[in-house]
């Protein structure tokens, strides 16, 4: 099982291999981010969980539409954020 701050490290390796045109790499890492970091988030409350599942869809849209940068942005900023909200709860 993955710790919150291995997923938040994992997150922003993988933003950056996404910023760096690697989008190969970073999608098969951020499909195992998301596999890794799922229990934690179904350990957090339920306004978490809803807020994640938000979160993953407009992800999901950025790589369908290959906006590398916009999804970066999410895994550094809004992925750490809400993870680290639901840990403080």
């Amino acid at each position: 099982m993955t710790t919150l701050d291995e997923a938040i490290n994992d997150a922003r390796e993988c933003a950056r291999l996404f910023r760096l045109g690697r989008d190969i790499e970073a999608g098969l890492a951020m499909v195992a981010l998301v596999e890794s970091t799922q229990p934690l988030v179904e350990r957090m409350p339920g306004d978490v969980t809803t807020s994640w599942n938000g979160l993953l869809a407009l992800m999901f849209d950025d790589q369908q539409a290959q906006n590398w940068i916009s999804l970066a942005d999410y895994l550094e900023y809004e992925w750490v954020q809400l993870l680290t909200a639901g840990q403080a709860i």
